[in-house]
């Protein structure tokens, strides 16, 4: 079976059969949903895979970062992906997807979070208001993004993508300014006890030098009803692209084993 992508769905990738059980993948800030495009890929032969870029990214650049228009795009895409899925968050998508699958349960056959694990509350809240402070003011220079856009085109060069994949990613642009946008969004939100309301399994999957957000792990997942903790050696915060295959392995691993006896 073939990966079929239909391109006439604006800001949305969709690959593979209808008749099969969805995933949806939510991209961080900066990036796009084409930083899935290993994913999409890997698991498009078994799985309807739906990545929507969210507000502020991508096709949809334009706009300036809402965390409830956000949270709905990830709606379209579970319907897409035939009404029911495994939604998958990274970074910011985490915590969007957190949102997602607390408020819509019956919708969500698993979640799987990366790099959302550290609570922004507290201590957090402060440190997450501050940098996003920071970054709002440093990317209103249209110089600074241009810097932060060009350091994350050699980043994306040196992961171990093949070269076509590369390409996407890079041709797809970057958005730095969504990173400051998102902050006043996330900065006070309980999203462990947001997480720990979603009663179906759930997996916590990061990068082994995320150490932000690997501190925070095991406490979260400790809050959810049915959750557990994995780690990817040798990958930091981006760690679907730092370890593609061992990201994707996972991803598969999760619904075989903890999501598709639930069904």
């Amino acid at each position: 079976m073939s990966e079929s992508t239909e391109t006439a769905v604006r800001g949305v990738d969709i690959a593979g059969p209808e008749d099969v059980p969805g995933i949806v993948l939510v991209h961080g800030s900066v990036f796009t949903r084409k930083m899935w495009a290993p994913q999409r890929r890997a698991l498009s032969e078994e799985y309807r895979v739906v990545a929507p870029d969210m507000p502020g990214h991508g096709a949809r650049g334009a706009e300036q970062f809402r965390f409830d228009p956000a949270v709905d795009l990830v709606g379209e895409a579970v319907d897409r992906a035939g009404g029911n899925a495994v939604v998958v968050g990274l970074s910011l998508g985490g915590y969007v997807a957190t949102e997602y699958a607390a408020r819509h349960p019956e919708s969500v056959d698993g979640l799987v979070i990366s790099g959302a694990s550290a609570n922004p509350v507290e201590k957090m809240e402060l440190a997450t208001r501050a940098v996003g402070g920071v970054s709002r003011l440093a990317t209103r220079s249209d110089r600074v993004e241009g810097v932060v856009s060009r350091l994350a085109e050699r980043w994306v060069q040196k992961r171990q993508l093949p070269p076509d994949i590369r390409a996407e990613i890079i041709d797809s642009g970057f958005y730095p300014r969504t990173f400051g946008d998102a902050g006043p969004y996330l900065a006070g939100r309980d999203f462990r006890a947001t997480f720990a309301d979603y009663p179906g399994p759930s997996l916590v999957l990061n990068g082994e030098k995320d150490a932000v957000m690997r501190k925070g792990q095991e406490n979260h997942a400790a809050a959810a009803r049915d959750a557990r903790v994995e780690v990817l050696e040798n990958a930091g915060h981006v760690c679907n692209l730092d370890r593609p295959r061992g990201y994707t392995s996972s991803l598969r691993r999760f619904e075989q084993r903890d999501v598709a006896g639930t069904r």
